[in-house]
């Protein structure tokens, strides 16, 4: 395998370096793209635990302000719970723009979640082709070579082309995991947004409940309630 790949054409060899530099690094996406969904959902996991657990919401978001890092559903409850406290202090209806601050939250964090997808993506959908052009030159690089060939054998040409064949091995090596790490990331993700924004109605829900006229002004909201 080593000497078919020194042996092949200049063009053929590109080829081949652009393929395996394509697989490395869109293994490395995937190894890094696969733990932090892991982590996030993780995250979510906990959060939700102490946020349905009858946690003081006041203290919740007071210890979340102190963090310098927020995981994706800690970031939307703060940005909700800020513009909630901003209007309350305003005499205005929270649920409007708590809801709008957490849909921007919300987008913002799918925006991060779905960093390298599209690398991915790309990569899964043009490796094939780029393979493909390496058999094709390879091979039209080993018949130019009989030209001059009064009698041409399946022995000389062989090498040639089992060269040119190793470009598109490598294109479907590189495009395979690729595609299938896409499929399964664009699943999570969407599973995930599908997670924050039904938090985020339960919690305007829970806000609202939480500002209704007859609750007590000086009371702190909680889950509890």
């Amino acid at each position: 395998m080593y000497q078919l790949i020194m042996d092949a054409s200049l063009v053929v060899q590109l080829v081949m370096i652009i393929l395996v530099l394509a697989s490395v690094f869109s293994w490395l996406a995937i190894i890094v793209k696969a733990r932090t969904l892991r982590g996030v959902d993780r995250a979510a996991d906990e959060f939700e635990e102490r946020f349905w657990s009858g946690a003081d919401l006041s203290h919740l978001y007071e210890g979340l302000r102190r963090k310098n890092v927020l995981t994706p559903m800690e970031h939307v409850f703060s940005s909700g719970f800020k513009e909630f406290l901003r209007a309350r202090q305003h005499g205005m209806p929270p649920g409007e723009p708590a809801q709008g601050a957490m849909r921007v939250a919300i987008s913002r964090e799918l925006d991060g979640m779905e960093r390298y997808l599209q690398f991915l993506a790309t990569v899964g959908s043009t490796s094939p082709y780029i393979g493909l052009f390496g058999t094709v030159w390879g091979i039209m690089h080993a018949f130019l070579g009989l030209s001059g060939v009064q009698q041409a054998t399946l022995a000389m040409v062989a090498p040639g082309i089992a060269e040119a064949l190793i470009a598109t091995a490598l294109g479907l090596f590189a495009a395979i995991p690729a595609v299938i790490a896409y499929n399964r990331f664009s699943g999570d993700v969407d599973r995930i947004a599908g997670r924050l924004e039904n938090f985020s109605e339960e919690f305007v829900g829970l806000l609202n409940r939480q500002s209704h006229p007859r609750a007590s002004e000086a009371s702190v909201a909680t889950t509890g309630e």
